[in-house]
């Protein structure tokens, strides 16, 4: 199953939530492919994956320069790769302006890969091209949200987004969840907010919430997920939680890559 990470808001927890729930579908024993799609490459960043070192990347991958393959670098964690960014993946938007069929160049390019059990592609903070070409290659949308005052105002952009790609790229693409992030339960804001959205999306919120931890911040700057960072913080157990909850709302879903 192919996932966006998507949240046209910055900071909300898109990277963090990607690295954490990508490394706990691994441990699950599941196949894993991240796309970073965030010309920021902070998820190729959390994976260890040197700046330096990352020549063929999600932009080759988009321009046509190179095949989805070539991109795709193994990490610590056993059955998780990622296809890295760097910051080339910028101009993409402007160099895809006059390409054919420029909403499904990432959909084409991952066509061509192996059978993964997950896909996850971590977009970027934003609604352009770069987003449009992970919602028109997925089969479902996951919204890291943060408990904050304009959460909803937010949400309720993206989900406009999504009906739009829907409608005229991609038919089988749903909103498969909300997951709330930050999450601090001392702070009333953060109760009002998390009552807010689960009143208004029902059941599309997940049960886990992501809590405030300080190792989940920490471990990016180690170039480890924090399950390898610190298996037992309370971030890395709610990410393991947040996995099985994902893994029942897609049990009969087929794995995706080389259609089968």
């Amino acid at each position: 199953m192919i996932i966006a990470v998507a949240n046209q808001k910055g900071g909300v927890g898109k990277t963090t939530t990607t690295i954490n729930l990508a490394t706990s579908l691994a441990a699950a024993g599941k196949k894993v492919l991240v796309v970073d799609a965030d010309p920021q490459g902070n998820a190729s960043t959390g994976f260890g994956l040197d700046r330096r070192t990352r020549q063929a990347s999600t932009y080759e991958v988009l321009l046509g320069q190179i095949a989805a393959e070539q991109a795709l670098r193994p990490t610590q964690v056993p059955g998780l790769v990622v296809m890295p960014s760097t910051p080339a993946l910028s101009g993409a938007e402007i160099e895809l302006i006059d390409v054919d069929r420029r909403s499904h160049r990432l959909e084409t390019a991952l066509a061509t890969l192996p059978a993964f059990d997950h896909v996850l592609i971590d977009c970027p903070p934003s609604l352009g091209l770069l987003t449009v070409n992970a919602l028109v290659a997925a089969d479902a949308v996951l919204v890291p949200l943060q408990c904050e005052f304009f959460a909803l105002e937010g949400l309720s952009q993206l989900i406009g987004t999504i009906e739009r790609v829907r409608s005229g790229l991609n038919a089988r693409l749903e909103l498969l969840g909300i997951v709330l992030t930050m999450v601090d339960r001392r702070n009333r804001l953060t109760e009002h907010v998390a009552a807010d959205v689960r009143a208004v999306m029902g059941a599309k919120v997940f049960t886990t919430e992501i809590p405030r931890n300080v190792r989940l911040s920490e471990a990016p700057s180690h170039g480890l997920p924090a399950l390898l960072y610190d298996s037992r913080c309370t971030g890395s157990e709610a990410y393991v939680a947040l996995a099985r909850e994902l893994l029942l709302r897609t049990k009969d879903h087929t794995p995706t890559g080389d259609i089968k």
